[in-house]
């Protein structure tokens, strides 16, 4: 049977708020089996606890934020999307500020911590949310689908009007039973756009972003002195963000996921989507042999390609 997972230890780091331009600490604790992810804010007192779902879901615009209370943890999607990948059932995730920190724009560096605090299964079986029939959400010419799939694939396509991301590869396809996260998603950073920076600025928004955390491209190139990690890495890290933002479901996906030009907010739409229809899916669990790649072993990086 495959286990739960949690943390063998506690894993900390501090980095800079995305928007408050504020240096921000995180900690992630071991938890118990069957406790899932909670999120707290403990710069509160007494602190604040939002359990990861899609309905703690309220911000979408330009990262998924979660709130309750009129209490908000905002960018939460790299971090889940890096204990998505990792295969972490359970932890208990402590922040000091209203959002979590921004790191290098990716998921790598909540994969390297993770790592060196170390896995750790528990007693108790892992649920999957198995899809059993095609669920779908569009917006305009924006659209976003989950299909039954006896495992875990996503596909994405974008559409961009700029000639650095139009060069790129637009298209892109992760199969977690062919692709290890830490190497083929994590590394894919965030992107953003000189005007919309200026503009959020101006709105004491993305204090924190810069050249260290984001791609950022002017009207015709990318600013960045290294360029692109990856020749689709704009297209990989909406897969990056997709799987974190699936995560909030509670349980990993079995499941195709099939996006054009979809966002957080079509993201979490779908999951509301597939949840109110109890005949779209089910609870199950899995023996070892049957989706072997789903396993946390998948860290070490040792798939196929």
């Amino acid at each position: 049977m495959i286990s739960q997972h949690t943390l063998k230890s506690i894993a900390h780091v501090t980095g800079v708020g995305l928007h408050s331009g504020e240096k921000v600490q995180l900690w992630l604790r071991p938890a118990a089996p069957d406790s899932g992810i909670v999120f707290h804010r403990v710069d509160l007192d007494p602190p604040v606890s939002i359990p990861a779902s899609p309905e703690a879901v309220r911000e979408t615009r330009l990262c998924t934020g979660l709130e309750r209370d009129g209490v908000r943890i905002a960018t939460v999607e790299h971090l889940m999307s890096a204990l998505a990948g990792l295969g972490v059932d359970n932890v208990h995730i402590d922040v000091d500020g209203p959002e979590i920190p921004i790191m290098d724009g990716s998921a790598a560096p909540f994969v390297m911590m993770m790592l060196e605090a170390g896995l750790e299964a528990q007693p108790a079986p892992r649920r999957f949310l198995k899809v059993l029939k095609p669920v779908e959400v569009r917006e305009g010419d924006k659209w976003v689908r989950l299909e039954p799939y006896p495992g875990f694939r996503l596909e994405f396509s974008i559409a961009f009007d700029h000639p650095a991301i139009s060069a790129s590869q637009t298209r892109a396809v992760v199969d977690l039973s062919e692709h290890a996260y830490p190497r083929f998603v994590a590394r894919a950073r965030t992107f953003g756009f000189v005007h919309e920076v200026e503009l959020l600025r101006e709105l004491g928004l993305a204090q924190g972003g810069s050249l260290d955390n984001a791609i950022v491209l002017d009207e015709y190139r990318i600013l960045n002195p290294e360029g692109l990690r990856f020749p689709d890495e704009f297209v990989r890290h909406k897969i990056l963000d997709a799987i974190g933002d699936l995560y909030l479901a509670g349980h990993p996906l079995l499941a195709r996921y099939v996006a054009h030009k979809s966002g957080h907010a079509l993201n979490n739409q779908l999951l509301r989507a597939l949840m109110a229809d109890r005949s779209a899916w089910e609870l199950t669990t899995l023996e070892r042999d049957e989706v072997p790649a789903l396993l946390p072993a998948l860290a070490t990086g040792a798939a196929t390609t």
